[in-house]
């Protein structure tokens, strides 16, 4: 067996409550929606369920719940997925919630309330033996991200952080980043610079970085190469957790071995499998599913020169 036996995943659980509407109601706008339903969520239990699931590698995962009914359904979902846990429980605080807006063109609007994810605190890390890669994302508070970053790098496990949701980050913590996961728009409150994904590229110093395009695809820098991957071409129902899924299969690839180029392409076709169905951890495939996606798609090469056009990088 691998010294390294598994993956780390600490950040956020969250039950969701998501709304089907026509719109995201502007400021001051009332939309009338259709259907409610709850799924278990929180960008940190789907990157585990994804890495888990999608990627078919062992996972554990530190969280911190409220001992409440919505606590029960995230630790279901991520049992079911084969999600080893580490919980801090939170009798006196809610677990987290978020409040989904999807539209019926498969976008949404997301307002999370952290609850019980707001106590998780450095000293809750658990041991990093046998870890090869700590996920990390912003759901959970930046001194304490800030904390496990310099505690993997001390111990020689590789930090992957998804910057999300957007905001500018100190330097202390990206010095740590060996791998960071953004969208456009967390490209651009990192580097101050939109518009240009190859400039804001520019601008920073992590080793790796990968950004997510949405239906366009990905690019990756790893040190001076960059690696174009684009998007599948699909019909889209919900994009909620589509990033997410991208996230946790990337840093499943990571720890299987995989060239950056079939990790690239196995994180794009589980998150293009994710936004074909409704949910976060529900849409979340699994790894049979995207290696027959990608065996139907092997032909698929998508328009590499239009993606390096858009990112305004010399063709790949």
């Amino acid at each position: 067996m691998s010294e390294h036996q598994t993956i780390l995943v600490a950040g956020s659980a969250n039950l969701d409550f998501v709304v089907r509407a026509a719109h995201v109601p502007a400021a001051g706008e009332t939309v009338l929606g259709r259907d409610v339903r709850t799924f278990a969520g929180g960008k940190g239990a789907n990157q585990a369920v994804a890495g888990a699931r999608a990627g078919g590698v062992p996972v554990r995962m530190l969280l911190a719940l409220g001992e409440d009914a919505a606590a029960g359904v995230i630790e279901q979902s991520l049992s079911a997925a084969g999600v080893q846990m580490d919980i801090l429980r939170e009798p006196e605080i809610a677990t987290g919630s978020a409040f989904v807006c999807l539209t019926d063109d498969a976008q949404n609007a997301i307002t999370v309330a952290p609850g019980a994810n707001a106590c998780l605190a450095p000293q809750h890390l658990p041991s990093l033996d046998g870890v090869s890669h700590l996920l990390l994302q912003l759901e959970t508070p930046i001194e304490t991200v800030t904390a496990y970053a310099g505690a993997a790098r001390a111990a020689g496990v590789r930090v992957v952080l998804n910057a999300a949701p957007a905001r500018a980050l100190p330097p202390a913590l990206l010095d740590l980043v060996d791998v960071l996961i953004v969208n456009e728009g967390e490209l651009a409150a990192i580097t101050g610079c939109s518009g240009d994904v190859g400039q804001a590229l520019a601008r920073l110093h992590v080793p790796c970085v990968v950004v997510t395009l949405g239906a366009r695809g990905c690019v990756m820098r790893n040190g001076g190469q960059f690696l174009l991957q684009p998007g599948f071409n699909i019909s889209a129902v919900d994009s909620t957790a589509a990033g997410d899924t991208f996230c946790g299969a990337l840093v499943a690839a990571f720890h299987q071995g995989l060239s950056l180029e079939a990790a690239l392409r196995r994180a794009s076709a589980a998150a293009a499998l994710t936004c074909t169905r409704l949910g976060a951890q529900d849409s979340v495939p699994g790894r049979d599913e995207v290696d027959r996606f990608l065996h139907e798609r092997e032909r698929e090469a998508g328009d590499a020169e239009a993606l390096a056009f858009y990112c305004r990088l010399n063709p790949v």
